[in-house]
């Protein structure tokens, strides 16, 4: 062995070993602090990557979950306030049925009836407007399918469906809607020459002597809500028309005298009517008619339903021709129920007013819920047709909320929660700190720390050696 003074090989060799031990027991510390076995891309380059998308894949189903939750209470939120208008429909149900009774019901019992079902449907319509999650319109149909006209004079869209596509359809009548009318045989040109019962849709109505036409036309009026018909001078006659339009809506009238210039000019004959559905197109393709509403049945419009205003110089008469366009948006609510970029669910949910339940329902001369009258046998019978729909289509609405809740939200929810676990798991497995292991590393790179450095000192002690060389 020689032995020199120059180069100390042994220290710098334990010097070098002291190194590498000290690098890992501060690995080993860092690991055992952070709980991280993969700190840096230095740890493990591919680990890293992994598990970065791991953790961006975590922190998404998180929010999805979240997301779900919200939505459910969205849903909810909609639904209760749904179950209250069901059970309203239900009171004005039993209201329609009692006004059915007419062998008990006097006029003041069909109006009392009628009174509390007014309310009721104000009550439906402040429901639907007022229903709100945070700042968000639930049943006013801005949650759904909203349509506005370019001639809101004359059209109205009332509501639309899932079905329905959003754009821009012309609408066009090609033949009106007719209210029943009837116009006096001859018209009454001087005061009544005596008094007069006019019987109109089965309300007797008196009409005293020495009433003008206009007193005559006032009186009529007065009866409107039980006999559902508006009296106005016509080209010189009185004429009387319903106030519902289509094939469902009727008009009998008679008088106990004669038809002449001084009475009502209707005479003693039953006089009778039925008005006419209307009939036109949406997109340039037939609608199905009744009354003064148009429904789209087919096409990209599918599912959309209008209402045609009265014409302004025939109130008998609906619009007629061209009536411009209507332009069609498909708001459904739409929640984020994945982690990812676009999966979502959506839901669409149609106004709940009183006018968009019961539209176009045959069989009945009201043409939707806002109109049901009860003040007479026969109008109790057509309004029982409308609510039973109209509780029909809420029931769907509620039972369509609740497919979307359990089926959609609340399963993509639990089994988010389950991919959750197993994510992190795997996310764990890759960069987190097995601390059994670790510790097993820490105490042997300690040991090799001390050693090493019990080493390094004793290398540096040989070249004391070589001092007794030179004595």
């Amino acid at each position: 062995m020689t032995l020199t003074i120059q180069n100390n090989v042994g220290a710098l060799n334990a010097r070098n070993n002291l190194n590498r031990s000290s690098s890992a027991l501060n690995k080993s510390i860092e690991r055992l602090s952070t709980g991280f076995k993969v700190n840096r891309g230095a740890d493990g380059p591919a680990a890293l990557v992994i598990s970065e998308k791991q953790r961006a894949q975590i922190a998404g189903l998180k929010t999805a979950i979240a997301n779900t939750e919200k939505a459910v209470s969205v849903v909810q939120t909609a639904e209760g306030a749904l179950n209250e208008i069901n059970s309203i429909l239900i009171k004005v149900r039993s209201l329609a049925l009692d006004s059915a009774n007419s062998g008990v019901n006097d006029a003041d019992a069909f109006a009392a009836n009628q009174a509390e079902i007014d309310n009721a449907l104000d009550t439906i319509n402040r429901i639907s407007s007022n229903t709100q999650f945070g700042e968000k319109s639930l049943l006013d149909g801005s949650a759904g399918v909203t349509g506005t006209a370019s001639v809101p004079a004359t059209v109205t869209f009332l509501k639309g469906t899932g079905d329905t596509s959003g754009g821009t359809y012309a609408v066009a009548v090609t033949t009106a809607g007719e209210r029943a009318n009837i116009t006096g045989g001859t018209s009454q040109t001087t005061a009544l020459a005596a008094d007069e019962v006019l019987t109109v849709n089965g309300v007797s109505i008196k009409l005293n002597a020495g009433l003008s036409q206009t007193g005559v036309i006032a009186r009529i009026n007065e009866f409107t809500d039980q006999t559902g018909v508006v009296a106005e001078n016509r080209s010189g006659g009185t004429r009387l028309y319903s106030k519902e339009f289509g094939a469902d809506a009727e008009i009998e009238v008679v008088s106990d005298k004669a038809a002449a210039t001084s009475s009502s000019g209707f005479g003693t004959t039953l006089l009778t009517d039925t008005g006419l559905n209307i009939q036109g197109t949406i997109d340039g393709v037939a609608a199905s008619g009744k009354g003064n509403t148009l429904t789209s049945v087919s096409g990209a419009s599918t599912g959309a339903v209008i209402r045609l205003a009265a014409d302004t110089t025939n109130a008998a008469l609906s619009v007629n021709g061209a009536q411009g366009n209507i332009s069609v948006q498909n708001n459904s609510l739409v929640f984020q129920i994945g982690a990812n970029q676009n999966q979502t669910a959506k839901i669409a949910i149609q106004s709940i007013k009183a006018d968009s339940l019961g539209v176009a329902v045959t069989g009945t001369k009201f043409n939707s819920l806002n109109e049901v009258d009860v003040t007479s046998f026969d109008n109790a019978q057509d309004a029982l047709k409308v609510i039973d729909a109209a509780i029909d289509e809420l029931s769907n609405i509620r039972g369509d909320l609740g497919a979307f809740q359990a089926n959609t939200l609340e399963s993509i929810g639990n089994n988010m929660r389950s991919t959750l676990e197993n994510t992190v798991n795997a996310e764990s497995v890759i960069r987190d700190t097995d601390f059994a292991e670790e510790i097993s590393k820490f105490t042997n790179n300690q040991i090799l720390v001390q050693a090493g450095t019990s080493v390094l000192s004793s290398a540096n002690q040989t070249t004391q050696s070589i001092l007794s060389l030179l004595q």
